[in-house]
């Protein structure tokens, strides 16, 4: 794996989680290297991106799909 990963988090309005996961999919999966995306039983999508130089910054989901806006935090692999 690369040397800096990219973890985004969302938190879905009600009921829309696998809206959600699919915008997720169409339009911030493409814009990543090596991707992991992860969906908690109750609301959060979770998608971790590995790259090797410095990772976008991915696009904000349409206001109907989350009850808050996605936070992004980029971090460098240690070992």
């Amino acid at each position: 794996m690369s040397g800096r990963a990219l973890m985004w988090e969302v938190r879905a309005a009600p009921g829309a989680q696998p809206e959600l996961l699919a915008w997720v999919r169409e339009h911030a999966v493409p814009r990543c290297g090596a991707v992991e995306l992860y969906r908690s039983a109750e609301d959060r999508v979770v998608l971790i991106a590995h790259h090797d130089a410095d990772p976008p910054r991915l696009p904000t989901p349409p206001p109907h799909l989350v009850a808050r806006p996605p936070h992004q935090w980029t971090f460098d692999r240690v070992s």
